[in-house]
């Protein structure tokens, strides 16, 4: 049965982009409460389907493909930049394919200004007014403004002028910066991108008997199952130790584990898996801002994800890719397995010394590789403490030795000394962390 606030969603994804959002109107059209309408635009928000923009209010947008990141709207670009709307309101929920300066003479900008470009140019009108007749948005820097025949323009043909007090180098160099972190999000797997769908999921409900639980099995041959009440909620879980000796006719809600773990489909593959590890289980549901089931995640599913991630190529490097590419293998004879690293000035505190967290990077990231080596699969840290012996000066090339204390089939102690200079101890570290079979 659909809700009010799924009714709202489904509404908002029927409505054409571009389109203006309000909540009194939304509230009025669907005959719900304010309240309920602004909720349920709120997660519109989230998923994608709207965007909320400064002096405009809420509009309709497409939903951004997560291989499409790399593009921004010239809505986006209002918040990146600080900037005001001129004209061509109406255009903001287009994406631009590329950004061009005008920092030459007009003939050779035109040459390079295309259609769904954006051109980020001063106090030239002619080249605002170029731009436009050529299918491209105007970001006029510097604080000025354009004239009124090219705001209606801008509304004629739908694309933005927007105005910014920042120069253009600024600009692009702001633009650029976004795009790139938008490049890193792209590469972090989210529940969403590895889940089991509701259609493909088995699940049961509070008013099932447990006979329907070995029907499943049967069937699957799995041994857990979400629960869910009449409002498709998760309530529950039943696994095969719920139903030890119980009546095949008893209802699941009295046999169920109740308020099971769950995970939102926005939550990170890391967060995913280590509740996983950390807690001991096999499967989680995957649920909705209203707790409505929306699928599963396995534990083969996180373990393979986390797998195929170490094959793929990094698009944006984020602090922790720049201190361990730094980190290479210097000697591999078991027991005597050692990292080496360069300190480089990204590295450094106020001081010009190693911080402390690049130097725990870099005994993690060391103690994950020497796992690995010792064919003990993967891990997820639980705790690490680090000793500061000594300062670590920029340039120095240190030694890290990781060494394991104890090691169960679940859990591993590790010993980690940091060596400056071959010989002097800078640092030690002792690190706890959960063993991931491969």
């Amino acid at each position: 049965m659909s809700t009010k606030h799924d009714q709202i969603i489904k509404y908002i994804e029927s409505l054409p982009v571009g389109g203006k959002i309000s909540v009194r109107a939304i509230a009025k059209e669907l005959n719900v409460s304010e309240g309920t309408a602004y909720r349920a635009i709120k997660e519109a928000e989230n998923k994608g389907l709207v965007s909320t923009i400064e002096r405009v209010g809420t509009v309709r947008i497409e939903k951004k493909m997560k291989e499409n990141f790399d593009r921004l709207s010239f809505a986006e670009i209002i918040g990146i930049v600080d900037g005001q709307v001129l004209g061509g309101r109406d255009g903001l929920h287009k994406t631009l394919n590329k950004f061009v300066i005008g920092a030459m003479e007009l003939d050779a900008m035109m040459r390079y200004t295309q259609k769904d470009a954006l051109l980020i140019v001063g106090n030239r009108i002619e080249a605002h007014e170029l731009a436009i007749k050529a299918g491209a948005a105007v970001l006029i820097t510097g604080g000025f403004d354009t004239d009124d025949r090219i705001k209606r323009l801008a509304d004629e043909k739908e694309l933005p002028v927007i105005s910014t007090s920042y120069d253009s180098f600024t600009v692009a160099e702001m633009i650029n910066r976004a795009i790139y972190d938008q490049m890193i999000k792209k590469e972090i797997i989210v529940v969403e991108d590895i889940y089991t769908t509701l259609n493909d999921t088995y699940y049961l409900q509070e008013s099932d008997t447990l006979e329907k639980w070995f029907t499943y099995n049967a069937e699957t041959t799995h041994t857990r199952y979400p629960v869910t009440n009449d409002n498709e909620k998760v309530t529950g879980m039943v696994t095969s130790k719920d139903i030890i000796n119980k009546d095949k006719q008893l209802s699941v809600a009295k046999a169920m584990t109740k308020n099971p773990l769950t995970v939102q489909p926005h939550t990170t593959l890391a967060y995913a898996a280590h509740m996983m590890v950390w807690e001991g289980i096999e499967i989680i549901p995957v649920v909705d801002q209203q707790h409505k089931l929306q699928g599963l995640i396995s534990r083969q599913d996180v373990l393979k994800a986390l797998q195929q991630i170490q094959l793929q190529p990094q698009i944006g490097e984020t602090i922790e890719d720049i201190i361990t590419r730094e980190i290479e293998l210097l000697e591999d004879e078991a027991p005597d397995i050692v990292f080496s690293g360069k300190v480089t000035p990204q590295m450094t505190n106020q001081l010009g010394s190693l911080s402390t967290g690049v130097l725990t990077t870099f005994v993690t990231e060391a103690s994950r590789r020497f796992v690995r080596k010792m064919k003990k699969g993967d891990m997820v840290v639980d705790n690490v403490s680090v000793y500061f012996l000594r300062p670590v000066q920029l340039e120095s090339t240190i030694l890290i030795k990781p060494r394991i204390l104890e090691v169960g089939r679940k859990l591993a102690k590790m010993d980690v000394e940091v060596y400056s200079n071959k010989k002097t101890l800078v640092a030690k570290a002792l690190l706890m962390a959960q063993l991931l079979d491969r």
